[in-house]
């Protein structure tokens, strides 16, 4: 894999950490309990997406 290649899943990395973060944030913050599960499983998709691009490193 070229340094380019692994500078683009790391990036990928990065957005995918983010996004879950802030899904768990918005989890705690919603009220409404389907909101809430919507959330953490948008949070669970983010981080099984991480986990597939830190496999490919």
């Amino acid at each position: 894999m070229s340094p380019k290649e692994l500078m683009y899943i790391q990036d990928a990395l990065s957005h995918e950490a983010f996004l879950k973060t802030q899904c768990q944030q918005a989890a705690q913050a919603l009220q409404n309990p389907e909101l809430r599960n919507y959330a953490n499983q948008l949070a669970q998709q983010h981080q099984q997406l991480f986990n597939k691009l830190y496999q490919l490193m």
